[in-house]
């Protein structure tokens, strides 16, 4: 493994921007200093003018495999993150077949660590009756990210919506709890009731899929974690009426209930479906513009505790949409919204997007930095990561603030090929990561050379 040298970077770390030196050694951070000479054989790198964060954590993603690859699959969607400066990932359940034993999820391990170029861990899925497979995750608490139950917005049997089957998982787990919480049967309603009065379109989603929906499923999931005692983690946050349910009193290492905001949700609001359609389908639904302001608040104030993507492939034609053999331009073939899959590709972008309202002066550097990478680490106590710590795993990014991005086709490294944000000139460039100090992307070129690594947890 090669030993790098950064030198002369604007480190962006634990609330200061300071230049400094980086050396990584042996997969490691072997030393900060505002100057480092060192008589051992390095790659010296020039970061002058340049930003080094620590890599980002992605706590919510689905890269599609077993099962659904011709959407995506373990090998491009980690590519696709680590040009993206996300340098690890959490994987959810939802494959074919879904991760409901524990051999099944084994077998998502084993080719992450063939395939995956950023660091891994994979959520446990429960059901209404897989019990007893859910609760040997306790053995592994070390070893993997948590346990994933859908409270609502999903299909066959990972939809978790008996009570007792609740009361039980929400009792017997010793990890982290990550819930999906919209509540079905008033989304099944909601949808009836709009059936008989108009022909849906995609504008409809945030009112099927409204405020009270997901208001009352997570309100649910804090009533069984307080009782229990559970370590509950609620994701993607998509309404202003949520955010009474979090607290900024706690810090975040001592909390037993946190939650998660998406990048669409801080970016997108419900006016954005006249332009994109059913690009922009997902569950939680984006909705109302006061819901996307009330969201930025609470991330700024530590009621919302981490960024996220739920980077959520699909292709274009299970989308409604073709491309354009000319002008390359998405095409919608006025799809049926009800048949439109729901979820969007972002985990490439993501950092690019934060780093853009950090151009706009919506939030700083050093709250991005904190929220895409500090607190993911600290909110599932994962070891030696999420910070630029001499000691700790060189998870490096180097973002270039004066060079410009602008997302085509062309680049767009998702085996799906689109993006939401096709066209956008983000003003800021991703140049480098490493992952475990191996140089994993330098300017659009992935040296997949060296695989990720299991990621590993201190509880």
């Amino acid at each position: 493994m090669n030993t790098y040298l950064i030198k002369n970077g604007y480190i962006i770390n634990e609330g200061r921007k300071y230049y400094a030196d980086l050396l990584l050694k042996n997969g490691r951070i072997e030393k900060i200093a505002p100057q480092i000479d060192t008589k051992l054989a390095v790659k010296e790198l020039s970061a002058e003018g340049k930003y080094i964060l620590p890599g980002c954590i992605d706590d919510q993603v689905h890269f599609r495999e077993p099962g659904l690859t011709h959407k995506a699959n373990i090998q491009t969607e980690s590519m696709a993150a680590v040009a993206g400066g996300v340098t690890s990932f959490m994987e959810m359940p939802n494959t074919y077949p879904p991760a409901l034993t524990q051999e099944l999820l084994e077998e998502k391990y084993q080719i992450a660590q063939q395939h995956a170029l950023a660091n891994y861990s994979f959520f446990m899925g429960t059901s209404n009756n897989n019990y007893e497979e859910v609760m040997k995750t306790n053995k592994k608490k070390n070893d993997i990210c948590g346990i994933k139950i859908f409270m609502g917005s999903s299909t066959g049997n990972l939809l978790v919506d008996n009570p007792l089957a609740l009361e039980k998982i929400f009792s017997g787990s010793e990890v982290l709890i990550a819930t999906h919480c919209e509540e079905e049967k008033m989304i099944q309603a909601n949808l009836q009731a709009l059936q008989q009065q108009k022909t849906l379109t995609t504008a409809d989603h945030p009112i099927i899929r409204n405020d009270e929906v997901c208001f009352e499923s997570s309100w649910k999931a804090i009533q069984y974690a307080q009782k229990h005692g559970s370590r509950l983690h609620i994701l993607h946050i998509s309404t202003a009426k949520e955010l009474q349910l979090f607290t900024n009193l706690i810090p975040l290492k001592e909390k037993k209930i946190t939650a998660e905001v998406c990048v669409h949700h801080l970016h997108f609001t419900a006016n954005d479906y006249s332009l994109l359609g059913n690009l922009i389908k997902c569950n939680p639904a984006i909705k109302a513009p006061h819901n996307q302001q009330a969201l930025w608040e609470a991330l700024l104030d530590d009621r919302l505790d981490v960024i996220a993507t739920d980077h959520a492939p699909h292709t274009l034609a299970e989308k409604g949409y073709t491309r354009d053999e000319v002008s390359g331009r998405l095409v919608c073939n006025n799809a049926d919204y009800l048949h439109a899959h729901a979820g969007l590709p972002l985990v490439q972008h993501s950092l690019l997007l934060m780093l853009q309202y950090v151009q706009q002066g919506k939030i700083s550097i050093e709250k991005v930095v904190e929220k895409m990478s500090h607190a993911v680490a600290d909110c599932f106590q994962i070891k030696d990561r999420g910070y630029l710590r001499e000691g700790y795993f060189a998870d490096v990014v180097l973002v270039n603030p004066q060079q410009p991005t602008t997302v085509t086709k062309e680049n767009i490294l998702y085996k799906c090929n689109w993006s939401p944000f096709e066209g956008t000139n983000f003003l800021m460039h991703i140049e480098k990561t490493f992952v475990n100090g191996h140089l994993a992307y330098t300017n659009g070129v992935i040296d997949a050379s060296t695989k990720g690594r299991r990621l590993q947890f201190n509880r």
